[in-house]
């Protein structure tokens, strides 16, 4: 992990070098603060990635030595198909709309997002389909 960490920290501190000169050159307010919010949408993760790294044990994809056969064997688990995430970004989707259609979409967004969940806690404790 800590290729991806070195990744999104570069990323980080470039837009944080671009944002400092683009204050300085043009002392124009919003570019500057979506400049140091990419600024923080690398670092944040970079350091978490960092951190993270530091404390497991090395991957088979940090190992430069590594062949094949290391990687092999159980990755991991991986839930089944499921119409809730697409509900639930139904909802979302509704409840963003309330702020440009007014609030009669907000109920229906927030319906979809509530059924989403519950069928989403409902499918999980079943373990199948809802």
């Amino acid at each position: 992990m800590k290729n991806e960490s070195y990744v999104l920290l570069f990323v980080g501190f470039f837009f944080g070098c671009v944002g400092l000169a683009y204050w300085f050159l043009s002392y124009e307010d919003a570019g500057t603060v979506m400049l140091f919010g990419t600024f923080l949408l690398g670092t944040l993760p970079g350091f978490y990635y960092l951190w993270w790294a530091r404390r497991m044990k090395p991957r088979p994809e940090d190992d430069p030595n590594a062949s094949v056969e290391d990687g092999a064997g159980v990755i991991g688990a991986f839930p089944g198909s499921s119409i809730w995430p697409f509900v639930l970004g139904f909802g979302a989707t509704f409840v963003g709309l309330a702020l440009v259609f007014g609030a009669w979409t907000l109920g229906v967004g927030l319906f979809l997002a509530v059924a989403a969940l519950v069928g989403v806690i409902y499918e999980s404790r079943r373990g199948g389909l809802v």
